[in-house]
């Protein structure tokens, strides 16, 4: 089972670029990059909240349990 990061699809259907997203939510690009692609380890709530925010989604739109 794993957790898969579905970032990178809300990201396009909300026409917006990693580095426009980074800035709003105020992580580095680098850092949202490791985001996108599944390799972060933990992700902190209130950086979930802003994405959340920004994007007008739900976390479940983000995340996904298979």
């Amino acid at each position: 089972m794993a957790i898969i990061v579905n970032l990178d699809v809300m990201m396009a259907k909300r026409k917006i670029s990693s580095n426009e997203l980074a800035e709003k939510i105020g992580i580095t690009a680098a850092n949202l990059s490791i985001l996108k692609t599944g390799k972060a380890k933990a992700v902190r709530f209130s950086t979930l909240d802003k994405i959340c925010e920004v994007l007008e989604c739900q976390p479940g739109d983000i995340l996904e349990h298979v």
